[in-house]
């Protein structure tokens, strides 16, 4: 087993600081931000850490090499040179993808091809194997990425990208990843023991993030991962991993979490989501528009992905919802809201300057993150659910 190991956490661009501040809460150091990716190097057990626990990073590699490469000789030779066998079994299955960006070796194909047979080369040198390899056992997904002639080579330890919790049974047309609505609630203040509304609910994913969150439940509790099968890593760790999310879960936290949307489909759909994700009745679902919104009590928070009214015939329905958002929270000044957008226009319909604002992309949509800061009232809150 290798001693010590690099793995990257990917990020959705924008994203990075987010997934390097989660790397560090889980007690990880010599953390490295690079744009779209967050590198740090640790013992072998952050394997299954951190693909039970990275709420926004969508996924987790393992670094074999980086190094220069201008030939294809250069590539073979280098790709050979790294310690395969430490990692991918004697009868591992390890097909090879690959992408190349303003670099000479400009042609994919070419460089997944070269990288097997070189992989291929080390392993049956090692494992002394005259023939060829069976690759009947466990999965390893060997990446090569090359960017301006600098060639990573990764394996791919999450298999499904991380935002796929286990919980979705359904999606509304256009869903948020459930790695950018966890992030879109860790941009916030919010505590788990103050009122959290999304009325523009959808299929519900910002308030399950915010449920798991709230009882720090970890994330890929529910799922699988590509590298439990691999022997480096060993079962005993995947245990101890699976064993400390449950400890750490706090079942007993009180959650004041609404969702709601006006298309009582997506509300059943929620529930539903809700359901898959262990949440039972933590969170409350409701069927009404935004306009009928009307908090009881203070200092909560609105996290939401309204409509952007891209299509030109949803255009001024989606900038009156803005606008009548914005005249509701006018009456309820401590509490914050938090609006992922594309509308550039957003701030004038709503009709108050954002405190801050943060470049995301939603998928492939550049987005911004209008965030309008409450001012705190200090009398205790009252245990009235709902708003």
């Amino acid at each position: 087993m290798p001693k010590k190991v690099t793995l990257i956490a990917t990020a959705a661009m924008g994203l990075e600081s987010i997934v390097a501040n989660e790397v560090k809460a889980l007690g990880y150091e010599d953390v490295q931000v690079e744009n779209g990716r967050v590198l740090f190097t640790t013992d072998v057990s952050a394997i299954p850490r951190t693909n039970l626990w990275l709420r926004t990073a969508d996924r987790v590699k393992l670094l074999v090499g980086r190094f220069k490469a201008t030939s294809f000789d250069q590539l073979f030779e280098e790709t050979k040179a790294l310690p395969w066998e430490q990692f991918i079994d004697e009868d591992g299955e390890f097909p090879v993808v690959g992408k190349s960006v303003k670099s000479k070796l400009y042609s994919v194909p070419d460089c997944q091809s070269i990288v097997k047979k070189a992989i291929v080369e080390r392993l049956k040198k090692k494992y002394g194997i005259a023939s060829w390899l069976k690759e009947t056992g466990a999965f390893y997904r060997v990446e090569v990425a090359i960017h301006k002639d600098e060639a990573l080579l990764t394996i791919d330890t999450s298999g499904s990208g991380l935002h796929k919790r286990g919980y979705r049974v359904g999606q509304g047309e256009a869903p948020l990843k459930e790695t950018m609505a966890a992030a879109l609630v860790q941009i916030t203040n919010w505590k788990p023991d103050e009122p959290f509304v999304d009325p523009f609910c959808g299929s519900g994913t910002i308030a399950i993030e915010a449920a798991l969150i709230g009882q720090n439940i970890a994330p890929g509790f529910n799922r699988e991962f590509a590298s439990e099968g691999w022997s480096f890593i060993g079962q005993e760790l995947w245990d101890e991993a699976f064993r400390e999310a449950e400890e750490k879960a706090d079942y007993d936290q009180p959650l004041q979490i609404t969702g709601s949307d006006i298309d009582p489909q997506l509300i059943k759909i929620a529930e539903n989501n809700a359901l898959e994700a262990g949440l039972g009745d933590l969170v409350t679902w409701k069927q009404m528009q935004a306009s009928d919104l009307k908090p009881k009590m203070d200092n909560g928070y609105i996290v939401t992905n309204p409509p952007y009214g891209e299509r030109l015939n949803e255009r001024d329905e989606v900038e009156a919802m803005y606008r009548d958002l914005g005249v509701i929270m006018r009456d309820y000044p401590s509490w914050s809201v938090y609006v992922l957008t594309s509308h550039e226009q957003f701030e004038s319909f709503y009709g108050k300057k954002a405190t801050k604002k943060r470049k995301l992309f939603n998928g492939f949509i550049k987005t911004d993150y209008y965030q309008y800061f409450g001012k705190k009232i200090r009398s205790k809150p009252t245990h009235n659910k709902g708003f």
